[in-house]
C-alpha cells in the first residue's frame, strides 16, 4: 500500500529529529553542514518514495538508515522503535510479563533456552530446548524475530494455548502469562560459617536493595569477610554502581567522574550514604564479560585498596550511555562521557574514534597505557579493562572456541545429555570430566550442524559456487576432514574452559541456576582462590599493600 503524505512526514521527522541530536551539540559551529545534510536526506526519502518502482516501507526504510548510521560510531549507541523501548524498559526494570522462560528465535520458533524455576513454563513441565512451533492458531514458521518476540508477552493471566516440539515429538499447552521479577542476586550464601558469597548478574533498578538485603541477611548469620561475584555481569545502572560501591567506601569518598562533550554530564559521583561496612574482608570476582557497571564497582574499591580483585581481565567499557526520548515514542540511547576511576583511570578498551581504513577497531591497551596509583601506592594502569590482583582462570580464547560460543553446538548438546541422562551426581558432586569432553568432541564430529569456523563456511562456499561440484567430490571430502580435526584441536586447547561451561549448562537443566551457584562454592576454582586469600589474613593485607605472588 502507496504511503500517504502524514507516513512520510512521519517517517521524515523521526529521521529528523535523531540525525539533530546526533548533531545538536555542535551545531553552532557547522549549522550550514547539519542543514544542508538534512535537506539532502528529506529530497532523497521523498524521491524514492515517489519513483522508485517497488513500495519502500517507510519504517524499516528509516530503521535500516538510522541503525546503519549508528553502527559506524560504538555498539552502545542504539535507536529503539516502540517495541524495542519497552524491552530496554524491562532490561533496566527487571519486570515484565510472561512465562518465565529464556529463548532464542529461528525458523522454527521459538525455542527454550533456560526455564526459571517455579514460573508458569516450568509449572507446566516445559524444559529447555522445547521449540514452540505455534502459539493459538498461528504457526511460528518462518516468522520474524520481532514478531516471534511479541507471541509470550501480554497482560497477566491472559492464556496462551501452545505446541512444542520436544524431541521430535508435539506437546500442547495451556500456559498462562503472570509477572516476571528477575532478582539480580540469583544466590547468595554462607560458604563456610563465617564468609559469604554474594552474586549480582545485572546492575538493574533493584541492584542496590537486592546486594544490600543479601548483605544484611549474611551478617545476621555471622559473615565476617565476603566474596562478591560479578563475574559474566555486562553492567547497567551508573546510579546502582555508585550506590554498591558507597556500601564498602566512606561516606564522601569520590567513587567515579564523567568527562562529556556537554559540561552538565561531566560529573563526579561521590559516595553520599553512610555505608554498610568500610571493614569487611572483601574479594571481588571478575571476568572477562564484566563490564561497565561491574568495572565501576570493582575500579573503585581497587583504587582504595578495599578489596582484592580476583580472576581475569574486565571488558573494557569506559564508555556511559544515556536515553533521550525521541517523537513518536521512540528512544535513542547514546554514549555521553567516558567515566573514571578514583585514581583518574579510563579502562575503555576499544578506541571506537580511530577504526582503521578497514573498519577494524585499535585496542588502547594495544597502544602506550598510563599507570595511576592506588591509595596505598600500588600500580594500575588505564586502557583494557581492570586487571586482578591475583590473576586466576582460564587460558585466553581461540578464534575457534570464540566461534563455538557464537554457535549452538553447546546448548544442543546439553539438551542431548539431558534427554540420555535423566539423572546425574548431587550438585557438590558432578563434574564436567575428561570422558564428557570426548563425548562432545564426538558430539562436535557426528551430529552438530551449528558450530563452523570461519574456514569452513569459506571452503563451503568455494564449493557450492564450483561448475561441477562432482569432479572434486573426494577432494572435498578429504578436506572438509582436515578442517573438522583442525577445528577439534583447537577448541581442545580450551578444554578447562569449555567443560566449565557446559558443566554450567549441565547443571541449570537438572537443579536450576542455583544448583550451578551451589556446585561453584565447591569447585569454582577462581571463587576457591579468593576463599584462601580470605582466610590468609597476613597475605591478604600484602596483597593490599603491594606484594606480589
Amino acid at each position: 500500500m502507496k504511503m500517504n503524505n502524514f507516513s512520510i512526514r512521519k517517517q521524515t521527522l523521526l529521521a529528523l529529529t535523531i540525525v539533530a541530536i546526533l548533531l545538536s551539540f555542535s551545531f553552532k559551529s557547522n549549522f550550514f553542514e547539519v542543514a544542508k545534510q538534512l535537506e539532502i536526506y528529506t529530497t532523497l526519502f521523498k524521491e524514492l518514495n515517489l519513483y522508485y518502482i517497488d513500495e519502500i516501507n517507510p519504517a524499516e526504510f528509516t530503521n535500516k538508515a538510522i541503525k546503519n548510521t549508528l553502527k559506524e560510531l560504538d555498539p552502545y549507541t542504539n535507536y529503539f522503535d516502540e517495541q524495542g523501548v519497552e524491552a530496554a524498559r524491562i532490561s533496566r526494570e527487571g519486570e515484565y510479563s510472561g512465562i518465565g522462560v529464556s529463548v532464542f528465535f529461528d525458523k522454527k520458533g521459538i525455542t527454550l533456552n533456560e526455564v526459571f524455576k517455579g514460573y508458569e513454563a516450568d509449572v507446566k513441565g516445559l524444559k529447555a530446548g522445547d521449540i514452540i512451533i505455534k502459539v493459538g492458531n498461528q504457526s511460528l514458521e518462518n516468522m520474524d524475530k520481532d514478531q516471534l518476540s511479541q507471541m509470550l508477552k501480554g497482560a497477566p493471566n491472559t492464556s496462551l494455548d501452545i505446541s512444542v516440539l520436544r524431541q521430535g515429538d508435539v506437546i500442547k499447552k495451556t500456559v498462562i502469562t503472570e509477572k516476571i521479577e528477575r532478582n539480580p542476586v540469583p544466590f547468595y550464601d554462607l560458604i563456610d560459617l563465617e564468609t559469604g558469597y554474594i552474586v549480582l548478574t545485572r546492575f538493574n533498578q533493584k541492584a542496590s536493595s537486592e546486594v544490600k538485603k543479601a548483605f544484611l541477611d549474611l551478617k545476621k548469620r555471622g559473615m565476617k569477610k565476603l566474596i562478591f561475584d560479578l563475574r559474566n555481569n555486562p553492567g547497567g545502572s551508573l546510579g546502582e554502581a555508585i550506590n554498591i560501591s558507597n556500601f564498602f567506601l566512606p561516606k564522601g569518598s569520590k567513587i567515579t567522574s564523567t568527562k562529556a562533550k556537554v559540561r552538565k554530564w561531566s560529573t563526579t559521583y561521590n559516595a553520599s550514604k553512610i555505608p554498610l561496612d568500610i571493614e569487611i574482608p572483601l574479594t571481588i570476582l571478575v571476568n572477562e564479560s564484566s563490564a561497565s557497571a561491574s568495572e565501576i564497582v570493582a575500579g573503585a574499591l581497587q583504587d582504595y585498596d578495599r578489596a582484592i580483585i580476583v580472576g581475569e581481565r574486565s571488558f573494557g567499557k569506559g564508555l556511559v550511555q544515556r536515553y533521550r526520548n525521541l517523537s513518536y515514542g521512540t528512544q535513542l540511547k547514546l554514549t555521553i562521557s567516558k567515566y573514571y576511576t578514583p585514581s583518574g583511570r579510563c579502562i575503555q578498551e576499544l578506541d571506537y574514534a580511530n577504526r582503521d581504513n578497514k573498519g577494524e577497531v585499535p585496542k588502547f591497551s594495544d597502544g602506550t597505557v598510563t599507570s595511576f596509583k592506588t591509595k596505598n601506592g600500588r600500580l594500575v594502569f588505564d586502557g583494557g579493562g581492570i586487571t586482578p590482583d591475583l590473576v586466576v582462570g582460564f587460558s585466553k580464547r581461540n578464534k575457534t572456541t570464540k566461534a563455538l560460543l557464537n554457535s549452538r553446538a553447546i546448548f544442543n548438546f546439553t539438551t542431548d545429555f539431558y534427554y540420555k541422562n535423566p539423572s546425574i551426581s548431587s550438585i557438590d558432586d558432578f563434574s564436567f570430566t575428561s570422558s564428557n569432553f570426548k563425548s562432545f568432541l564426538y558430539y562436535i564430529k557426528t551430529s552438530d550442524t551449528t558450530f563452523k569456523t570461519s574456514q569452513e563456511r569459506l571452503f563451503l562456499d568455494a564449493f557450492k559456487s564450483f561448475s561441477k561440484p562432482k569432479l572434486i567430490s573426494s577432494e572435498y571430502q578429504e578436506i572438509k576432514k582436515e578442517l573438522l580435526q583442525a577445528k577439534i584441536e583447537n577448541i581442545s586447547k580450551d578444554q578447562d574452559f569449555i567443560s566449565a561451561l557446559i558443566m554450567e549448562n549441565i547443571l541449570t537443566r537438572y537443579y536450576y541456576k542455583k544448583g550451578t551457584y551451589e556446585n561453584k562454592l565447591k569447585k569454582d576454582k577462581v571463587l576457591l582462590e579468593a576463599l584462601k586469600i580470605l582466610k590468609n589474613k597476613n597475605h591478604y593485607t600484602k596483597i593490599l599493600n603491594g606484594a606480589k605472588f
